[in-house]
């Protein structure tokens, strides 16, 4: 608006474009009028940018891992790769933060194979502290799924780092299986070379009964957002309990994820949730705390 935000028609411009990028990142279809903060987040989020293209080169970059649990034997049998990044100046900085960017710019390419790489490399030492039957799972974000090399990358790391592809698990999101042809060419592509295929956040996205009869997928994992509430509302335990029931008619495994109570806990057991993860038995933990906690339990 002339004149509060600017007295020419370039610095009008400028933050008009802004507040444009603005109104994309909140979903599209809508308005923003220009404001400062938007400038400072502008501003963080190429520092962010500027940053994260230097993290793999500083060693910056690390996995933790979440265990999953097997309800019948009560045992670990999956962790899943969770991408974390300490900064040298700024600390910590959160997956949520430096996610979406990478997702944005195309750094994600890089960081996911070096995900994939790494996790593969973990399952090498869990065979060497004799933990071979536990399997690893790792996200795929929506931009890796459509790069062309995804399955001949995938391939290349599981023939060089020689782990057995069955113990590897990918997991997509609904929204990704919106092109049912790209999708099911690529699940299958991956599914031929031995892995696993989970779609996770189930309930949340482009929820289709067919995608589920013909993509090759192994396990659905229940949004935690259905979890959270269980025992107090009825609505999220009719969900839960509908999707355990329809994926095993299917022959399909169950996750029950953001598991952080006793109820919830004794609620998916009782209907019959075949695995569960969450703060309840575990935060996700650094290597090292990973086999302390594989030993002590």
């Amino acid at each position: 608006m002339y004149p509060e935000d600017g007295r020419n028609e370039g610095e009008l411009l400028r933050k008009s474009d802004v507040a444009m990028y603005q109104a994309k990142k909140d979903g599209r279809n809508t308005f923003r009028f220009y404001d400062l903060n938007m400038d400072k987040e502008q501003v963080e989020q190429l520092k962010i940018e500027n940053e994260l293209r230097k993290a793999l080169y500083r060693n910056e970059l690390s996995l933790s891992f979440q265990p999953i649990i097997d309800t019948k034997s009560t045992k670990v049998v999956a962790v899943e790769a969770l991408l974390r990044w300490q900064h040298h100046l700024m600390g910590n900085i959160p997956p949520g933060k430096f996610i979406p960017i990478a997702e944005e710019n195309g750094l994600i390419i890089p960081i996911g194979q070096w995900v994939i790489e790494n996790a593969c490399r973990h399952l090498s030492v869990l065979d060497l502290k004799g933990y071979s039957h536990i399997s690893i799972s790792i996200n795929l974000s929506i931009r890796q799924f459509y790069q062309p090399n995804l399955v001949a990358m995938v391939a290349s790391i599981i023939k060089e780092t020689e782990v057995n592809p069955a113990r590897l698990n990918f997991e997509i999101t609904e929204s990704m299986t919106a092109d049912v042809h790209l999708t099911s060419t690529t699940l299958n592509e991956l599914k031929a070379l031995g892995v696993s295929i989970s779609i996770d956040d189930f309930g949340t996205g482009y929820s289709s009964l067919s995608y589920l009869r013909s993509f090759p997928i192994n396990t659905l994992k229940i949004d935690r957002s259905f979890i959270k509430n269980i025992p107090q509302n009825k609505e999220d335990q009719d969900i839960a309990t509908m999707i355990i029931y329809m994926a095993h008619k299917l022959g399909l495994k169950v996750i029950g994820e953001g598991v952080e109570t006793s109820e919830q806990t004794e609620f998916l057991l009782k209907n019959g949730c075949d695995m569960m993860q969450g703060y309840y038995f575990s935060p996700p933990l650094t290597e090292k705390e990973l086999f302390f906690y594989l030993d002590e339990n």
